[in-house]
């Protein structure tokens, strides 16, 4: 199934009540199309009078993309209610998923027959669906390194970023060259686009499929132009 919003308050009125004793305030609902989380708890951070870290602006987000069993779908609710109570209670925890959340897991877990994991795994199925099926353009950078491995990374179609990221990774001592691409072939939706230093490995016979169809792009460090 798909999460909506009404579902979401139903069920987050009945864990509160069953697991968390109705200590939980109410809390906004939004559901979210992002191909990177499951489930998250947002909030924002201030600094009170004396200095300390204060969470507050909780919202709980969904993601509506995929369909999921229901089972998951409400394990995904309570993992976001467990970091819920820890920051409305401003509760110190070793790291996000730390050994607080872990406690708080395991025993909800036993005591109540769920499945909740520190991470949303998703089967292959599932993020088939995260993946954004839309043709777009974008600009692929390959990039090979000097002991064999290949990688890529989609930069946004903005001249200074793709020089930006271009100029920088090819000064990589590690990197032998940098080559461009525009390419429309959805493959690459699955990857963050921004101008981040980063890059995806993958089999070079796979990178040449994917591109068998784009057009290769021309770049002196100061400019990017077409191949004709």
């Amino acid at each position: 199934m798909k999460a909506s919003v009404p579902y979401i308050e139903k069920k987050f009125e009945e864990f509160n009540r069953l697991i968390f004793d109705g200590k939980l305030p109410t809390i906004p609902v939004q559901l979210s199309n992002a191909k990177t989380f499951l489930g998250q708890c947002a909030y924002k951070k201030r600094r009170n009078f004396f200095g300390r870290t204060q969470l507050y602006d909780f919202r709980l987000r969904i993601n509506a993309r995929i369909d999921l069993p229901e089972n998951e779908l409400e394990d995904i609710i309570i993992h976001e209610m467990i970091h819920y109570y820890i920051g409305h209670n401003q509760l110190k925890d070793t790291s996000a998923h730390g050994t607080l959340f872990r406690q708080m897991m395991g025993d909800i877990n036993n005591r109540f027959g769920r499945n909740i994991t520190v991470s949303h795994r998703s089967t292959q199925e599932q993020s088939e669906q995260l993946q954004d099926k839309r043709g777009r353009y974008n600009v692929i950078a390959v990039v090979s390194f000097h002991d064999g491995r290949t990688g890529v990374k989609v930069l946004p179609r903005v001249l200074r970023s793709i020089l930006y990221y271009y100029n920088n990774v090819s000064a990589n001592r590690e990197v032998s060259g940098v080559r461009l691409y525009m390419s429309n072939n959805v493959f690459f939706n699955r990857y963050p686009n921004s101008s981040a230093l980063k890059v995806h490995f993958l089999e070079a016979e796979e990178i040449g499929r994917q591109l068998e169809s784009a057009e290769e792009m021309a770049c002196d460090g100061k400019s990017v132009r077409r191949n004709r």
